[in-house]
């Protein structure tokens, strides 16, 4: 057998103990918010040990997390040095969002049927943490002459933009690699994607009482003008067009909205949270100084409001470097052999933490166990899965990748 070969046995041999890796992985929550994800951190560390792999445990100081809005964050590195050479980091994300409602089956459950894995973060991503180890395990099987090295980086604050997951590793120093592949989906590689801006917009009125109402100001209807104003600005982003294949054109979300304290009371104030997608053409700074000249020109429609107007989160596009074409080529490359058709290159409508090693400078690409579409896989979603095969043909992708890098 050829290394390509010895490889694919490797991990074929040992996909049972993959996916119970996987299954122990699921079974812990990590639902972001409230975001109390280290005891996760903790039993990853635990299976890593199980099989040889040190963790170092890097635990974001309390205050820092607490200010964040969120409850506890220890993200690892495992670094497997092989030789002189390139060091290429793996990195998935184990917060997720919480499962919601509708589910058939037990979101920490990790059950099987049919072939699929079952479970919040089944796909995205802690799939990935089984895909990078493994893949990573199988490479070291070969007992070949490598070069360089593998970090894996399991981090928890994806959710909430990287900036303590990613963010803070490479802030403080504790990583600095040449190459990423970060979690993604099988069927393409992701070379660029989104960007993201969120803000909290406070409308605040009058309190009355609800029989005499000319003695209060309305928030929710000052919100409302607010609103008509944002969906305009919405249907306008459709003629915004972006040339990266895979990204169509800006849009806008409420996705949150609360105020009032009964039935019988004029709403004194009214919370909207919106989430705006920019396409990597896009100018931030330039965005949301828009949105917030559209929201006060709104306002000041609607006598008696007075409206905040706070950022949550700016999370800038990810651009592709022109040093990711030797990640790029091996994963088409293997892709097409393995999976038996072609691996194309795409841009994503999503944000991810990846745009954060891209800002320092590392070569990055997307690509991981799952399907050809987010929505396939109810990611963020009831009865969210991960089809096995996908994770098998995957984990074969990204190590004979791996060897091309290293070997």
């Amino acid at each position: 057998m050829n290394a390509y070969e010895q490889l694919d046995a490797w991990i074929d041999a040992h996909f049972d103990e993959e996916v119970r890796f996987l299954q122990a992985l699921v079974q812990v929550p990590t639902d972001t918010p409230p975001g109390n994800n280290a005891p996760h951190a903790e039993r990853t560390a635990e299976l890593l040990q199980a099989i040889g792999y040190q963790a170092e445990k890097h635990p974001v100081p309390a205050q820092a997390v607490k200010d964040y809005g969120l409850e506890s964050i220890t993200n690892l590195i495992v670094r497997r040095r092989y030789g002189e050479g390139k060091t290429i980091a793996l990195n998935a994300h184990g917060d997720v969002v919480p499962p919601g409602e509708g589910w058939q089956h037990d979101p920490y459950g990790a059950q099987i049927e049919d072939g699929k894995l079952y479970g919040r973060a089944s796909a995205v991503s802690k799939s990935d943490f089984a895909t990078f180890t493994f893949a990573t395990r199988a490479l070291e099987s070969l007992g070949a002459k490598l070069s360089g090295g593998v970090e894996l980086h399991f981090t928890y604050d994806e959710e909430f933009g990287g900036e303590l997951g990613p963010g803070w590793l490479l802030k403080n120093g504790l990583t600095r690699p040449d190459l990423l592949i970060a979690a993604g989906f099988s069927y393409q590689v992701v070379t660029a994607h989104n960007g993201c801006l969120q803000m909290e917009v406070t409308v605040h009125g009058k309190m009355a009482h609800a029989a005499i109402p000319d003695t209060g100001v309305d928030a929710l209807q000052g919100a409302t003008v607010i609103l008509n104003a944002l969906y305009a600005q919405n249907r306008l982003y459709q003629s915004v067009t972006s040339r990266v294949p895979g990204i169509k054109h800006p849009y806008l979300n409420v996705g949150r909205i609360e105020g009032g304290t009964n039935t019988n009371v004029v709403p004194g104030k009214v919370v909207l949270k919106l989430d705006r997608r920019m396409i990597p053409e896009e100018n931030p700074a330039e965005v949301e100084a828009s949105i917030r000249r559209v929201i006060a020109e709104a306002a000041a429609t609607f006598p008696g409001i007075t409206v905040e107007i706070r950022r949550l989160l700016l999370a800038n596009s990810m651009q592709p470097l022109p040093g990711n074409k030797p990640l790029v080529d091996a994963i088409q490359k293997h892709g097409r052999s393995v999976f038996g058709e072609e691996i194309p290159t795409s841009g994503t409508p999503l944000y991810t933490d990846v745009r954060l090693y891209g800002e320092r400078g590392v070569p990055a690409v997307i690509y991981g166990a799952g399907p050809r579409t987010v929505f396939e896989s109810n990611a963020k979603r009831a009865d969210e899965h991960l089809v096995l095969e996908d994770l098998r043909r995957a984990t074969k992708v990204v190590a004979r990748t791996l060897f091309d890098l290293l070997g």
